[in-house]
């Protein structure tokens, strides 16, 4: 335990791997991949570089001096010169070529793709994860019915599972959109100060056609298809803005489901897991709080604004840039995929093992049932050779009557026996509960569950299949 602030997101919500893709041993390990890779591409294409340089280089990719490093920034007041230094200090014979015609934004730039590249794979595995989840606790559950609300009121009944499928609708939505901004992303590649490559065009005598294969054997080096076609110094920081505005698209399913769960587990129709040690209040000993899916919405409302530090940076950046972005990015990039990851660990780790309670559930449906089946009940009486307008009037009278019963004095839902009672139905109560086959009232719900997995789930767990483990552990 350190006596010195460290944030949240990495103490406790976020994965050691995605804390890992944001420290600062990645970082600088690759920014000296990047000039690693600058130097094999300078030297394929005919500069003055040795085998040997770019093998010292190579041998001293992770070995980083941070303490040296520092010492650098204080006299420099630099990052960017600082590692070159430090880096020089381990590749003697590679110094002189370090960084051969670049800016700093080369390194930082690249460096930053990179890292958006890889937190988002493991967002997307653990979202794709999630899904899997979902998929099965959707088909678990797919025929029993439960109690739909619009406006949080009671409405027509839907399934358990088909309720689901309004939450992987949502991740199924955010995954494709991850997919896509995945594939869109390229490196900023070899540009020079303010994109023109003219550092570049001077290292290789003017031979133009030899700088645009620069900048494509740096691309294909750095594991991208290609990079931006035209940068100023840093590559378009809209780019962030869309990183930015698809981890908050997840933000709002993830909230969205979680405060479902919230107001379920309330109801107590299903519970988050609750271990056997777990404390829910520190003074009201019974507390049984949905901690997880509370900690869930308080990320994804984080994570909600971030596209704003994205699109007033982007917003700012004055012609080629300005440097008012350095900070703010430090911040904003990191710290939502780190919550990203967080929230989407709470997801998985509450989907692994809900508690669902249908006795609970069908307590609550049965409350509510005798309202939905008014119109069973007219056509019901309607075959039987009653007047239809005239059923509708005494139903609605008993009805109101009922509903006072409840609202008034705390009383169960009588209607069905006031129904049962008045001869104008001509009903019995047993009768009247034939009408009242659950199974007539969740319309195709079932089916619907098994259509959308097979057309909309299974695909996206096909296309990952075989991807990377994740783990779902919640450590606090």
């Amino acid at each position: 335990m350190t006596t010195e602030y460290v944030s949240p997101l990495v103490e406790r919500f976020a994965t050691k791997a995605m804390a890992e893709v944001w420290s600062a041993q990645r970082k600088f390990s690759t920014w000296r991949r990047c000039w690693i890779a600058l130097a094999e591409a300078e030297q394929a294409l005919g500069l003055d570089i040795s085998d040997a340089q770019i093998r010292e280089m190579r041998d001293h990719v992770d070995d980083i001096d941070f303490e040296r490093a520092r010492a650098y920034e204080r006299e420099t007041r630099h990052d960017v010169m600082a590692h070159i230094h430090a880096f020089g200090d381990v590749a003697p014979l590679a110094k002189p070529i370090i960084h051969l015609g670049a800016t700093s934004c080369y390194v930082g730039d690249n460096t930053d793709l990179l890292l958006i590249r890889d937190a988002l794979d493991l967002v997307l595995a653990k979202a794709v994860a999630v899904l899997g989840r979902l998929k099965a606790f959707a088909l678990e559950y797919r025929e029993l019915p439960t109690l739909g609300y619009t406006h949080f009121q009671p409405a027509q009944v839907v399934t358990v599972g088909k309720r689901a499928c309004l939450w992987a609708q949502d991740l199924a939505l955010d995954v494709e959109n991850m997919e896509r901004e995945r594939e869109r992303l390229r490196c900023r590649g070899v540009k020079g100060t303010t994109g023109t490559q003219a550092s570049f065009m001077e290292l290789f005598d003017g031979d133009a056609e030899k700088v645009a294969r620069l900048d494509q054997l740096v691309a294909e080096r750095l594991g991208f298809a290609r990079s931006y076609g035209v940068t100023g110094q840093t590559y378009p920081r809209k780019v962030d803005t869309q990183v930015l505005a698809t981890l908050a698209g997840l933000g709002e399913s993830v909230h969205k489901w979680a405060t479902d769960m919230r107001l379920l587990q309330n109801m107590k129709e299903i519970e988050e897991p609750f271990e056997s040690t777990q404390v829910g209040s520190s003074a009201m000993a019974y507390k049984r709080n949905p901690m997880r899916c509370e900690r869930a919405c308080a990320l994804a409302r984080f994570i909600m604004v971030s596209p704003l530090h994205g699109a007033f940076t982007s917003a700012t950046q004055w012609f080629e840039r300005t440097l008012d972005d350095s900070a703010i990015r430090r911040l904003s990039l990191p710290e939502a995929f780190l919550a990203a990851d967080g929230m989407l660990n709470l997801y998985l780790n509450v989907m692994e093992n809900p508690k669902v309670y249908p006795k609970v559930i069908e307590k609550h449906l049965r409350a509510e049932l005798p309202f939905m089946a008014t119109e069973n009940i007219i056509m019901a009486g309607v075959k039987r050779g009653g007047d239809r307008q005239e059923l509708h009037e005494v139903i609605r009278t008993h009805s109101h009557a009922a509903a006072a019963q409840v609202k008034e004095h705390g009383l169960e839902n009588d209607l069905l026996e006031r129904l049962a009672g008045d001869p104008a139905i001509g009903m019995t109560r047993a009768e009247i509960e034939e009408v009242l086959d659950l199974r007539e009232f969740v319309g195709r719900a079932p089916e619907q569950v098994v259509e959308f997995i097979e057309s909309e789930v299974d695909p996206i767990l096909a296309r990952h299949a075989g991807g990377a483990q994740v783990s779902s552990d919640v450590r606090v």
